[in-house]
């Protein structure tokens, strides 16, 4: 079986490292590998699938662990109550149509719920992956979509909660009997779990014995993951909701960070192994023998999905080209429907085939999401045509400007900080509404708008521009509005901001005339840092 692991784990590596190099998420790799190594129509290179599946599911249990680590309400509140909101409306929403969906169509009440509760969960991994990548994660709808990820997190452990409580039958009493032992269960597990961990960290992870032996951090996160994994299971509850309890309790101890830092290379290797042992259990024969249903299927999650996101993103006031880029981000199953998906068909709630419906969905659509994360903003602004660039307040377009920039975020705020105070005019363009207000607070002229757009520009008045400032992260989105601005402002001097120093050589050849590195300005401020310290001691001769 070791050998068979290497196998697995080498695939995954080589078409990890292919759909990477194509700008796209290793994730799909690791797939790919399982489905050609292992799968029902695979070359049969491996032969232990359950054996690797029981190992692989140890990945998710870390997974868990650490996203228990990182619970906290303050991380919560960071994002805003109406972001959190959305998140649960997301969730209660979506599970709740598929739901319907299912049960219309002729499945069984329990098998209904379970549907709906592996659907309405997205990629975390995925999508954050790619938001990075494509440095977005500080855009509008990526926080959007962050957002959404975090609360879909901590709902993995009430739907994890509900599969095991489905696999249950009974008449009404017997179903509040059992769902009172499931309550005294869970109760019992966390006090346990309190108990092991409050001891544990007072007494055996005390400061000094850590300094002797900082890798016991690491085995004990281990032990206490795996066994809470392992405890949870044992007393017929979800294995993923121990280890994520687990999380939660070290979570408020200081040894937190350090426990995610040490156990993050262990959390990937295992993982790379669930995903392949997730491509091992699609069959390509069952999907061509059922495409028809597999597309639809597909279609529905990813026009349905998208949808749901929109109008809760309408309903509580974001502007509809963020709103559809943000459920475009989300529209996919995410990973935790596969551990969902086992739980539901070892407790027979489901069937052979719905469970292979739903990991063959699940896979074509995270093999989509790169590619619905990259077109998101442009094409949320094509379906919302008739959204007109409003100028608050009115000003002649035709004026002469001094300086326009283009994307209020910090960056730009912190050159809006500078210029308020002087006598230029100044016009800046964001899609953010929160990010326009504090613009007007500063008294500039704002433009709600995508300045990836041309006919945004020019309704700006950009030919008459000066100066103009791009301080937008993305830098495929700098090279557009670049692009446009040499063709519209030939006179203009043109600032831009690159996040990673390897792409501002691209970005001058675009036609800017100064880039601004985030890594070399954060190198110079180091520097000019240690040169004070370093005066300071009289080191400096």
């Amino acid at each position: 079986m070791l050998l068979e692991v290497v196998i697995l784990l080498a695939g995954c590596l080589v078409l990890g490292f292919v759909f990477t190099r194509l700008g796209q998420s290793a994730l799909i790799g690791y797939i790919l590998a399982g489905m050609l190594l292992g799968g029902p129509a695979s070359i049969k290179a491996i032969n232990s699938a359950e054996h690797i599946e029981h190992i692989a599911e140890l990945g998710v249990a870390l997974l868990l662990f650490s996203l228990g680590l990182e619970f906290s309400w303050d991380r919560l509140k960071n994002f805003g109550w109406k972001a959190l909101l959305n998140g649960i409306f997301q969730v209660s929403v979506t599970g709740a149509i598929a739901s319907v969906i299912s049960f219309i169509f002729g499945l069984g009440l329990p098998e209904s719920i379970a549907i709906g509760a592996m659907v309405c969960l997205s990629s975390t991994a995925a999508v954050l992956r790619i938001l990075t990548d494509q440095s977005e994660t500080e855009s509008a709808f990526g926080r959007n979509a962050i957002s959404i990820l975090l609360v879909q997190d901590l709902a993995i452990v009430p739907l994890a909660i509900l599969i095991t409580f489905l696999s249950g039958s009974g008449s009404l009493p017997e179903i509040a009997i059992e769902l009172g032992k499931l309550s005294l269960l869970i109760l019992g597990l966390a006090t346990v779990l309190f108990i092991v961990v409050k001891l544990s960290v007072t007494k055996f992870l005390s400061k000094v014995f850590v300094e002797h032996n900082r890798e016991l951090i690491t085995l004990f996160a281990v032990v206490i993951s795996f066994g809470a994994t392992w405890g949870a299971h044992k007393i017929g509850l979800s294995p993923a909701l121990g280890a994520f309890m687990a999380g939660i309790m070290l979570g408020g101890s200081a040894f937190a960070q350090q426990i995610r830092a040490d156990i993050s290379s262990l959390r990937i290797v295992l993982l790379t192994l669930f995903f392949g042992a997730v491509g091992m259990v699609a069959d390509p024969i069952w999907i061509y023998n059922h495409w028809q249903l597999v597309l639809g299927t597909t279609v529905l999650i990813v026009f349905g999905k998208a949808l749901v996101i929109w109008g809760i993103l309408q309903v509580t006031g974001n502007p509809v080209g963020i709103s559809l880029a943000s459920g475009m981000c989300l529209a996919q199953i995410g990973e935790f429907a596969f551990v969902l998906g086992l739980s539901a068909r070892n407790g027979d709630i489901i069937s052979h085939d719905i469970y292979m419906l739903v990991v063959s969905t699940a896979i074509i659509t995270l093999i989509l999401t790169p590619f619905l994360i990259t077109l998101a903003p442009r094409l949320a602004y094509l379906i919302e045509k008739k959204r007109k660039v409003k100028p608050t307040p009115e000003t002649n377009s035709d004026e002469v400007v001094d300086i326009v920039i283009i994307g209020f975020g910090p960056a730009g705020q912190a050159i809006g900080q500078w210029l308020c105070c002087r006598t230029l005019k100044v016009k800046v363009v964001e899609l953010n509404p929160k990010m326009i207000e504090k613009a007007e607070a500063h008294g500039f002229s704002t433009y709600v708008g995508d300045a990836t757009h041309a006919d945004v520009l020019e309704h700006v008045g950009i030919e008459h521009a000066k100066i103009i400032i791009i301080t937008t992260p993305a830098f495929s989105s700098t090279q557009i509005i670049i692009r446009h601005l040499r063709r519209m402002a030939t006179q203009a001097h043109i600032i831009a901001r690159s996040r990673y120093q390897r792409y501002s050589d691209e970005i001058l050849q675009a036609g800017a005339d100064a880039v601004i590195g985030d890594e070399e300005q954060v190198g110079q401020k180091l520097s000019e840092q240690v040169l004070r310290d370093l005066q300071q001691m009289g080191l400096d001769k």
